[in-house]
Formats: structure tokens, C-alpha cells, sequence
């Protein structure tokens, strides 16, 4: 594939991404998408195979979960491990914010590409999960459920993402990346009884 080729796909990966996270999937056609990307309509079909596969192929360039297996030295401590996760997915939340609120779209709709999206997001969580579970083996963490260990650490996580309506609570309008990253962590490890945590 030539370099105008790749630039070409990437244009129209970028415009389906903000039309996504703007008008919703559903909301979105073909046209509009490669309107936004300045390209003919047929090379959604040419390059990608639909607007479906277009939705795949966000998340194969965009979404940064599947770059976890570059991290093994971190995943063999389990404190390291779940930081790592923690500020990760608080980053690329605020960062990437129209990838993210696609997510957040199909996940609460349970829309025909929730699967897709459980298919990234799905091993992340897993790994949390590892994480609080080794973390108690070794007497690192301290908690009764595992199950809902997991859920505070997920809703904590994600905490900043349902503000919603009560955003005006807040003495700041946009959330600093990584203040937010560290407060949320701090929070976590010292709910978990993680060691250096304050008591």
C-alpha cells in the first residue's frame, strides 16, 4: 500500500471516529464519513469493507488496551500492575475522548457492536482483575469480594466519565489528565490497604 494509500485510510479512520463519537453509529453514514475524510464514497467499501469493518478498525489503530503484552515486568507486581491499568484508562479517557465516548455509547445502548468493543475492553479488565486477585495472595491488597473489589476499581476508574449533568459540582470544567490519574489511583490503593498508602 502506497503512502497516500495509508494516509487515505487514516483520514477516513479519524472522520469515522469523530462522526461516531458525535452522531452516534447508527447516526453516521457512509457518505458523511468520507465527506469528512475529503474521499470518494466507494473507498470505504475499497479499503475496509463496510462501515462496520470501518468500526472494527478504529479500535485496531486507536484503542491503546491492546498494547498490554509490552508490559509484562510491570503485570509481575501486582501493585505496578494495577497502577498501570488505572492511569491508563484514565488517560486515554480524557485524551482520546471520541474513542472513549464511543465506548460509553455502545456499551450502555448493548448496541450489535458491544461485543466488539467488549472484545478490547474485555482484557484490560481481565488484567485488572489478575491484578487484585494476585495482589491479595500476596497479602498486598485487602478486601473481602474479589468480584466487588473489581467493581470499585472499574467504577472509580471510570468515575470522571459519568459526572454528566453534575459537571458544574466541579471546580474545574475539564478534568487534568494526570491530577486526575493520580487522585483516582491514590483513592484505589488506599480503599485496596495497598502498602505506602496513607491509612
Amino acid at each position: 500500500m502506497t503512502q497516500t494509500e495509508t494516509d487515505m485510510k487514516m483520514r477516513i479512520l479519524y472522520a469515522a471516529k469523530k462522526l461516531f463519537a458525535q452522531q452516534g453509529f447508527e447516526g453516521t453514514s457512509v457518505r458523511q464519513i468520507c465527506e469528512e475524510a475529503g474521499a470518494n464514497v466507494a473507498l470505504v467499501s475499497y479499503y475496509f469493507g463496510g462501515k462496520e469493518k470501518v468500526f472494527h478498525a478504529i479500535f485496531e489503530h486507536f484503542f491503546p488496551g491492546r498494547q498490554l503484552p509490552g508490559h509484562e515486568a510491570n503485570f509481575a507486581h501486582p501493585v505496578r500492575g494495577l497502577s498501570l491499568i488505572v492511569r491508563e484508562i484514565i488517560r486515554f479517557s480524557l485524551i482520546d475522548r471520541e474513542l472513549s465516548t464511543i465506548i460509553q455509547q455502545e456499551m450502555v445502548l448493548n448496541t450489535p457492536r458491544a461485543e466488539v468493543v467488549n472484545s478490547f475492553t474485555s482484557p484490560v479488565w481481565s488484567m485488572a482483575r489478575s491484578m487484585l486477585e494476585q495482589g491479595r495472595e500476596e497479602g498486598l491488597f485487602h478486601y473481602e469480594s474479589l468480584d466487588q473489589a473489581l467493581l470499585f476499581v472499574m467504577g472509580a476508574t471510570l468515575a470522571h466519565k459519568q459526572i454528566g449533568c453534575g459537571r458544574e459540582l466541579l471546580s474545574l470544567p475539564n478534568l487534568l489528565v494526570d491530577e486526575t490519574a493520580e487522585h483516582t489511583l491514590h483513592f484505589i490503593l488506599k480503599a485496596l490497604g495497598a502498602p505506602g498508602s496513607p491509612a
